[in-house]
Parts: structure tokens; sequence; C-alpha cells
């Protein structure tokens, strides 16, 4: 059973990983064996990048890379091919929110979202397929978070292009699954990051936050994730133990989209 977990021998992109989230889920599929690729949009995040993952013993190859450049992602892959090898797991991690009311919200900057969110890993899935068809198979996972699934006030574009990505992820599965490629998603809940700190500060009076209360309150877990947590169902998906599991979204929420609530 635990061969059925080891990525030995296999290289693994995930995007936008120099911190965050996908830096946790990177660094677990290098726990499993598998080398890992990443990119970010400046260089400068890329050397933060690769001096983090060998803070932790990992050697990294880290790459400079606009996702959304069709041109710049083919040369990527090319690139990574030669240096590294043929990507054996794809992890479209890349993305941006913007909390803007819709109303409020330009086209511009809507375009923009749906653009990293979801053309990107359009463009990079379709970048890596060929070489996996080529291999004999392969492994994509798209972070498609509980916006796939739940609205909330101004994230319009962003669960837009969530829901768009959950449906990439199973028309992938459905035209690619033939040659032996599993796509799947994974849906993370709330997770505390640098980024979301803001949100789980201890307020002068001594209360918690009020979008922490609300977040406990939602959560059967009592608590915020943590990035930690998504390591474990991101092995599994890229290993060969989920190779009859295929456009599935597995969301790691502790248990929020089973909840209706506590009663008031």
């Amino acid at each position: 059973m635990k061969n059925q977990f080891d990525l030995t021998g296999r290289v693994a992109l995930v995007t936008g990983a120099s911190y965050g989230i996908g830096f946790a889920i990177a660094s677990a599929l290098a726990g499993a064996g598998a080398a890992i690729v990443f990119n970010d949009i400046k260089q400068e995040l890329v050397d933060k990048g690769v001096a983090a993952y060998q803070a932790q013993g990992i050697t990294a190859h880290g790459y400079v890379c606009d996702v959304t450049d069709e041109d710049a992602v083919n040369e990527l892959v090319a690139k990574i091919e030669r240096e590294v090898g043929v990507i054996d797991i794809l992890v479209n991690n890349a993305g941006i929110i913007k909390r803007i009311p819709m109303l409020e919200m330009s086209a511009k900057d809507f375009r923009q979202v749906i653009d990293v969110d979801l053309n990107a890993p359009f463009i990079v899935s379709k970048a890596v397929i060929p070489s996996m068809i080529r291999k004999g198979g392969g492994k994509i996972i798209n972070i498609c978070s509980m916006m796939s699934e739940l609205g909330r006030e101004t994230v319009s574009a962003y669960a837009a292009a969530k829901g768009g990505l959950k449906m990439l992820t199973r028309n992938i599965a459905s035209e690619y699954g033939q040659y032996n490629i599993q796509c799947n998603g994974i849906g993370p809940g709330y997770i505390a990051t640098p980024q979301t700190a803001p949100l789980r500060e201890v307020q002068p009076d001594g209360s918690k936050h009020p979008f922490d209360q609300f977040i406990l309150a939602k959560t059967p877990a009592n608590r915020w994730g943590e990035a930690g947590d998504l390591g474990g169902p991101a092995v599994f998906l890229a290993s060969s133990a989920s190779d009859f599991v295929n456009g599935h979204i597995l969301y790691v929420d502790g248990g929020i989209l089973a909840y209706i609530g506590k009663q008031p």
C-alpha cells in the first residue's frame, strides 16, 4: 500500500508555489519522492521560493513565467522537459482574488481574475497533456476552492472562475481519461495563511475577529485549516492510489459544505 503513494522518479510542476498553499502542496509531493518544479511571476518570488524549499531540505527548480501567456507557458514546459524531465504531475495552483462588490467591479478586473484562475489552468494543462499522452499517463490537480460550489459577497469573479475550473476539471477527465490521465480538483476550505492572518487577529477587547467567529461557527472542525492539511489529499491525487479517480473535486474544508450551521 505504501508503494501506491510513492512519487519517486516523477516530476511535479506546481504553479505559483513560492509560498502558501502551493508551497505546502509541493513540499508534500517532495516528501513522497517527487522532483519539484514551480514558477512565479517575478524572479524575486522565485528566489525566495527556492530558498524556502532549500531550508526544508528540498531541491526545487524555480522558473519565472506568467501562466496566462500561452507562448511563455509552452516555452516553460519545453525548458522543464529539457532540464528536469517530462511533467508527470501538474498542480494548477496559481490564482488571484479581488474582493469587490459586483456592481463596483470593472469588466477589466473581472477578466483578470478569470484569466489567472481559469484561462491559465487551461493553458498549462494544454501544454503538458501531449507529453503525458506520449509517456502513457499523468496527473492534473486543479485548486478549485469551495467557491466552485458556494457564492459569497464580493467574490463574483473568483466564484465564476472556480466554478468554471471545476467543469474544466471534469472535461479534461472526460476527454483524456482514455490516455490514463486523471484530472481532479482540490477545494480548500478557509486556510490559515499570512494572507488571512488579519482576519484571525484577536481584537483589542480580547474577542475573536468577527470573520474568525463566522468561519469557526460554520466549520464542524471548529478551526481554520492549515496549508499542510492539503498535502495528504494532493499526494493521493498525484499517486497511483487514485488511478481510478477522475473528474472528482475533493473538498478539504473541515466539513463546511456538509453543514447547514447552528440554529440561532
